[in-house]
């Protein structure tokens, strides 16, 4: 296998940065208008009493679903800026897969050796472990963030089976492969986990504060 076909093996990532701006639904719906031939002086004490509990109540259920909302899109925001923590270890190590494939055919295997084992691995593990301390109290989101770290996961069993293929004068195409697999595999869950993510948001109306 030709070492531009290697280096390619080893570009399949995706990038965890995804800033979600995007308006609220317009939920505001206008009150309408009715006219009625009725005398309202005509109209009973205890029908007026009636309707007033009954919008009484509506709007009571209209509050306890906007509160519901507003703390829905209050946890988003906050999930969301502890996801940004994790930044800055996946740019070091996207751009030092970035750097190895702009190298092309003139990377060395020890080059790409050390790049692996000094910058994308560790960045990697540091981006998982700090991942698993995410927490959130909303139930979709934290099952999403499960999907999300398992995603990552397996995106770093991968890379640290790059270093592994480049660890010998020879590099170990089987290994390289298997460990592409597992970049493709945490790549599509990452994927999947984010447009749920961006899903969710939208069904909650969350609008980005940088709005």
């Amino acid at each position: 296998m030709k070492k531009s076909s290697i280096i390619s093996l080893m570009t399949s990532f995706i990038l965890l940065g995804v800033v979600l701006l995007f308006p609220a639904p317009q939920a505001n719906a206008a009150k309408g208008e009715f006219s009625t031939y009725w005398d309202f002086n005509d109209i009973p004490d205890e029908y007026w009493d009636d309707e007033d509990q009954t919008d009484e109540s509506d709007a009571d259920e209209e509050s306890e679903e906007e509160q519901a909302l507003i703390q829905a899109r209050a946890e988003l925001k906050t999930y969301f800026d502890q996801l940004s923590t994790l930044l800055s270890y996946e740019k070091k190590a996207v751009d030092s897969l970035h750097s190895i494939a702009s190298e092309g055919n003139t990377a060395s295997r020890k080059s790409i050796y050390l790049k692996l084992a000094n910058t994308v691995v560790p960045n990697f593990t540091k981006l998982v472990s700090k991942a698993k301390l995410i927490t959130s109290s909303n139930p979709e989101i934290k099952r999403l963030h499960t999907h999300l770290v398992r995603g990552h996961y397996l995106q770093l069993e991968g890379y640290i089976l790059y270093k592994q293929a480049f660890s010998r004068n020879k590099v170990n195409l089987k290994t390289l492969q298997q460990g592409n697999a597992k970049v493709d595999a945490g790549r599509a869950l990452v994927e999947q986990s984010t447009e749920s993510l961006y899903n969710y948001a939208v069904e909650i109306g969350y609008e980005s504060s940088s709005q």
